[in-house]
């Protein structure tokens, strides 16, 4: 017995140590977030749940001038920091006039000064837009740019209701735009 108990006492020690010599990352610069449509569904104590999720990760301007500049106008983002962006559907959505089935898709923008060309696309779990396929798009919609009077320090995402599903609002540095999802 006293040896079985010198034996579970080494065993013990031994992982101790090993967890001890382990490396976790550090903490990302730009963390992950996740908004839901309507935004407290995953709070919610009844069966409701959500219509939309976004699963994004969230940079921050750190004194930089966003786009035009570190977002090149023209060229294709992920729409966000990290992976791109994940946007999944509960239900049947209409984007653009496109009706899109429910499941996950990724979300990227084209930025240009007076509009985005918001892309929802099949292809998901992509680190940022390097291996982007425009052959997976499912819908591409224009959207235009709204000003803010104050600069958003780090990439924003948010659902404003609609009569008929609602708006994902993405906001950052100076510029907002808004994507209107119709919820079926």
């Amino acid at each position: 017995m006293k040896k079985l108990s010198l034996i579970a006492a080494f065993a013990l020690f031994s992982a101790f140590a090993q967890a001890q010599d382990m490396k976790l990352p550090a903490l990302d610069p730009s963390p992950a977030d996740i908004v839901y449509y309507p935004l407290n569904a995953a709070k919610l104590k009844d069966d409701s749940g959500p219509s939309i999720k976004v699963v994004y990760s969230r940079p921050s301007r750190k004194g930089r001038e966003i786009f035009g500049v570190l977002e090149q106008y023209g060229k294709v983002w992920r729409l966000g920091a990290n992976e791109c962006t994940e946007i999944k559907f509960f239900k049947n959505v209409v984007i653009g006039g496109k009706k899109i089935k429910a499941g996950t898709y990724s979300l990227y923008a084209i930025p240009e000064k007076d509009k985005w060309v918001i892309i929802v696309n099949k292809q998901t779990d992509r680190w940022g837009a390097y291996t982007y396929n425009e052959a997976k798009d499912v819908v591409r919609v224009e959207v235009p740019v709204k000003a803010l009077p104050q600069p958003v320090e780090t990439l924003s995402m948010t659902f404003t209701p609609q009569s008929e599903g609602a708006n994902l609002v993405i906001a950052w540095d100076k510029t907002i735009v808004e994507l209107p999802v119709t919820v079926k």
